[in-house]
């Protein structure tokens, strides 16, 4: 059976998008083999009637929000993060890390200025830290935040923590942990009441298989 009318659907290339198709697939989706290489960013599933764009983790949200897709996946992160107005229907319980306080072994604060805090989430840091009754400066950084401590740029930084390998291999220490993170099934709001019946497919598929893991 496949959804009753087309739905589009956005996910992020990468570990979450191999285990998100990887459920669908359990759950009886026919996604076709050369799915999962495909380098086109909008990849049509005519067999299932869906639609899926390809896009960067985080415009998943922002492509959901504004209707150009019906539903997405996405990690908790980018939520968090990106603070966008959609429905957070499902939680798929995939790509589980968490997002953390990292720094070197030993850094204390030294009282006179405000420690410096590098991360790609300066939302979430900022939040993080204001309710700690910390005060901050946050630095925003697009990749390779684990430079910042050892160049001297930041004191501290947030970031996602999987198994803490990268945080080891460049000396730091995981201090403190933010929040834990797994991938999230979520709906544009006029879809949802538009396509209700399609939309529930998609998160029956998926939820049917949540429960069984």
């Amino acid at each position: 059976m496949n959804a009753k009318e087309k739905l589009i659907v956005a996910m992020p290339k990468g570990r979450i998008f191999e285990e998100a198709a990887d459920l669908l697939r359990k759950a009886g989706v026919p996604l076709p083999p050369e799915f999962d290489d495909s380098r086109k960013l909008i990849v049509p599933v005519p067999e299932a009637n869906l639609d899926f764009i390809l896009a960067k983790p985080t415009d998943v949200p922002t492509y959901v929000e504004y209707g150009v897709a019906d539903i997405g996946v996405v990690g908790k992160d980018v939520l968090l993060e990106e603070n966008r107005d959609v429905y957070e229907l499902l939680d798929l319980q995939i790509s589980c890390c968490r997002i953390s306080v990292a720094g070197l072994p030993g850094w204390k604060p030294s009282g006179s200025s405000a420690p410096r805090v590098a991360t790609k989430y300066p939302h979430v840091a900022s939040k993080y830290f204001r309710e700690q009754g910390q005060q901050v400066e946050v630095i925003k950084l697009n990749g390779s935040i684990e430079l910042a401590p050892l160049i001297g740029l930041a004191d501290r930084i947030v970031d996602i923590v999987s198994t803490g390998r990268t945080l080891k291999e460049n000396g730091l220490v995981e201090l403190e942990e933010i929040v834990p993170i797994t991938t999230r099934l979520i709906a544009n709001r006029v879809s949802y009441r538009m396509k209700s019946e399609a939309v529930d497919y998609i998160y029956e598929k998926f939820a049917s298989i949540v429960e069984e893991r």
